[in-house]
């Protein structure tokens, strides 16, 4: 692949898939690939999970990782053409990527939306030039509308947890929780694009009314309001918040507690639970959810290496 920005640069899913599992029994099997190849880490929101997983994925690679935190290692960037820069920003980025491009082989950058403007966040405006002026193969260590990285660690998440095959497809429900501020649909928006391309499950949204993501992510799923009748039989819950796309960035009060918790799940075929953290515990999703053993969000998120390194050793192969 040139670019890992979303699904559609990842090709066959199930060969990354293999390729992850594969890292993750042999960390080092490729540890000779990135040698003498440098990766950058653009941070322009704060990271945990992305940063340190993307970092040691590399390094498995024999890659140097440099990690730079826009706007406080450097000079705060501007994005808007024909700017006239007699404010806060110092420097554009038409001239800060083409060195970044001279620097790395790889560029790693992270973004986030605004949560004010649907057009512009969802147009990718910030990810897209960092694409077009630093001439070299980018990653999306999360954008505006998704982060495909938490999303190819899910399906092999999911892909180590499928249930004994009593039926064609293991049902998988995204839930909508509740939260203190307003999140992006970014997350959500991504996992339903990789499991619509994917095609391995059967897929359902369950949301509050005003809560409906954009259909170009959610494609044919199925979608309800009732969270109950969505959880019934489903083998694996995704749980995560986002803010209304339909009143954008919005916060919009549900009619009833979307927390999920150990009652909910008795209807479920024991169902295995998934956040991408972080998590508000006892808000999102109880303790007794958390600490139970339908919980595999420590796996889930420790998945987030093998994902990476499956990505940039392909990106590499590419660039031999």
């Amino acid at each position: 692949m040139k670019n890992f920005l979303s699904v559609n640069d990842a090709g066959d899913i199930n060969f990354l898939v293999k390729t992850a599992l594969n890292f993750k029994k042999n960390p080092l099997a490729s540890q000779t690939l990135g040698k003498g190849k440098r990766i950058g880490l653009m941070f322009l929101n704060p990271s945990m999970r992305t940063r340190l997983s993307t970092q040691i994925a590399a390094q498995n690679l024999g890659m140097e990782a440099i990690v730079f935190n826009a706007g406080q290692d450097g000079w705060s960037l501007e994005f808007e053409e024909g700017a006239v820069m007699n404010g806060s920003t110092a420097e554009h980025v038409k001239d800060a990527a083409p060195i970044l491009g001279k620097y790395f082989d790889i560029l790693g950058v992270r973004t986030f939306p605004s949560l004010k403007n649907r057009e512009e966040d969802y147009s990718e405006k910030i990810l897209q030039q960092f694409v077009k002026y630093s001439g070299i193969p980018v990653v999306s260590l999360e954008s505006a509308t998704v982060h495909p990285l938490q999303s190819l660690t899910d399906i092999i998440t999911i892909t180590e947890h499928l249930p004994v095959k009593t039926k064609a497809k293991p049902k998988v429900v995204l839930t909508w929780a509740p939260h203190v501020k307003a999140l992006p649909q970014c997350v959500a928006n991504s996992f339903s694009q990789w499991i619509n391309a994917w095609g391995q499950a059967d897929f359902i949204i369950a949301n509050p009314e005003g809560y409906n993501l954009d259909k170009e992510f959610t494609g044919d799923a199925t979608i309800t309001n009732d969270q109950a009748q969505a959880l019934k039989d489903a083998d694996f819950v995704y749980v995560k918040n986002w803010s209304s796309y339909k009143y954008y960035g919005k916060i919009i009060p549900a009619e009833k507690d979307w927390m999920l918790t150990k009652n909910k799940l008795a209807v479920t075929n024991n169902a295995r639970v998934m956040h991408c953290l972080p998590v508000r515990r006892n808000v999102e999703l109880s303790d007794e959810v958390l600490d139970s053993d339908n919980s595999i969000i420590t796996e889930e998120s420790g998945n987030r290496v093998w994902a990476a390194q499956a990505v940039l050793a392909d990106i590499l192969n590419g660039l031999l």
